[in-house]
């Protein structure tokens, strides 16, 4: 997984020779919003109903392949080859089930079809399937994106303070803690977080993305989390239906392994765009929307960054004009780095050892002492 892509076939002399830890400029940048988009081509900006469509077509394709291939095939399998069969049908098709998840993120943001019902509608639907609340995920995340970067307001994937550290992580901050606490992220991380905001915003009460009456939503979003839960609903009625007439195991092996591995992708990839010990984070004092919209990473996932939709590759842009469809992402992406020099980050470490690094690396924030520039910035941090 990762190690190079079409990463590397793209990125400078200059960025090659970086070191991907050092550290981004954390001043106010010499552009603007504006600037940089002004150096994209108008036509990135322009959403294609129809080519938006082929992509959902082309996975849904994919995923159609593939459970009729396990479906019938795999019996046929003599023991233990037919366990090695399952394991290659399991991670494929939970990439192609990210990518699904990827488009229905894509429409959240309005990037899908210049209609935003089509995008509700299309999003709705791919996202519920996966068993994602979608608008409950949307507006959330939207949130996110309007304060990357802040660490009052930034709606996930909060760094602590080392003063607010939990007593039981020196414990874990060792080899064998970290590989409990990375796999135990990786595989309950995100229903955790839909369930019970873990690793969200702290706020003054229990917050839930399926609760409509959850802090993290207006009352005029709360009609559309009754929504959304319904989508869930729905989705799991009907795989109580598949489990009754097909069998638990039948259904933990076709959809359930696969949505745990997806699952873990969703986890690993938003993670490692805001986990680095280059990018600053910022208190009210400093923060504003393009300083916090360059403090994410680009990441290089080998020929996943084409299963994700680029969303692996392009996500610096995504964080300052996120309504870009996929398609455009990496165009519009060359297009901004000249202008972005040394603001933008890119690591093609390969992703297991980035996600080592980062996590040992990044335990949490503080100033630098005796700065007096930036004094609302923050840095990573790992000395306990």
């Amino acid at each position: 997984m990762g190690g190079g892509g079409n990463m590397s076939s793209r990125t400078t002399k200059d960025s090659k020779k970086k070191n991907p830890l050092e550290r981004v400029p954390s001043s106010k940048p010499p552009f603007t919003v504006g600037d940089l988009k002004k150096a994209i081509p108008p036509h990135c900006f322009q959403r294609s109903l129809i080519r938006s469509f082929s992509y959902v077509i082309q996975d849904l394709i994919l995923v159609s392949v593939f459970y009729y291939i396990a479906t019938t095939y795999f019996h046929l399998i003599p023991s233990p080859y037919n366990y090695l069969a399952w394991s290659a049908y399991w991670i494929v098709q939970g990439c192609v089930c990210t990518g699904i998840w990827v488009i229905g993120h894509e429409c959240g943001h309005h990037g899908f079809s210049d209609y935003q019902w089509v995008d509700d509608i299309v999003g709705y639907i791919l996202h519920s399937a996966l068993l994602t609340p979608y608008f409950a995920s949307k507006h959330s995340h939207r949130r996110h994106h309007a304060n990357t970067g802040s660490l009052e307001n930034d709606e996930v994937y909060l760094p602590s303070f080392k003063s607010k550290l939990r007593w039981y992580y020196k414990y874990l901050n060792n080899p064998l803690g970290r590989v409990l606490v990375l796999a135990f992220t990786l595989t309950f991380g995100w229903p955790l977080y839909l369930m019970f905001n873990i690793s969200g915003k702290k706020y003054d009460r229990f917050a839930c993305h399926y609760d409509p009456y959850s802090p993290i939503y207006t009352d005029r979003e709360r009609l559309q989390i009754y929504i959304s839960d319904a989508g869930i609903l729905a989705t799991t009625y009907v795989l109580y239906r598949v489990a009754l007439t097909q069998g638990v195991t039948w259904l933990v092996c076709i959809y359930g392994v696969p949505l745990v591995i997806m699952n873990g992708f969703i986890v690993l990839i938003t993670l490692l765009h805001h986990t680095h010990a280059s990018l600053p984070h910022y208190d009210s004092s400093e923060w504003d929307y393009l300083r916090g919209a360059l403090a994410t990473v680009d990441r290089d996932y080998g020929v996943l960054n084409k299963v994700f939709h680029n969303v692996t590759d392009t996500h610096v842009l995504h964080h300052i004009f996120s309504y870009i469809s996929h398609y455009h992402a990496m165009e519009a992406t060359n297009a901004i780095k000249p202008l972005l020099g040394e603001y933008y980050q890119v690591d093609d470490t390969p992703i297991l050892k980035a996600l080592w690094r980062d996590t040992k690396d990044c335990i949490y924030v503080e100033k630098d002492r005796g700065s007096h520039q930036g004094k609302g910035v923050y840095w990573y941090k790992n000395k306990l």
